[in-house]
């Protein structure tokens, strides 16, 4: 049960709809943010926006050796996932207050079964 009674079903409607805007602007402040991710002391960098779209890659020439490419293939997946991280580091700090928002355990609305 809510304290005080019943919920007011319009409050909760416009909290829903104000938090879907916020939502939405934040998806679209990360799809315009970008991190980058490197390896090797940087000689591979990756570039990725904040919804995790991988947007360039890359490799100093030094990285380059014809004779041990398993070493390059690993710094440009290292550098990926660096991004990665950072990427999700960067939603999480734009989408956590959003989630918190919801209210009640686990960022539900605090109604039964939702």
């Amino acid at each position: 049960m809510f304290p005080g009674g019943q919920p007011d079903l319009s409050q909760l409607m416009k909290q829903a709809q104000e938090m879907q805007q916020q939502l939405v602007a934040a998806q679209e402040e990360l799809a315009a943010t970008e991190v980058t991710g490197t390896a090797g002391g940087g000689l591979v960098s990756a570039t990725m926006t904040g919804d995790g779209e991988l947007t360039a890659l890359t490799i100093a020439p030094a990285a380059v050796d014809p004779a041990d490419l398993e070493t390059l293939q690993d710094l440009v997946v290292a550098a990926v996932r660096d991004a990665k991280r950072a990427a999700d580091d960067l939603a999480a700090s734009r989408m956590g207050p959003l989630a918190g928002g919801l209210g009640g355990p686990g960022g539900g609305l605090g109604l039964p079964g939702f």
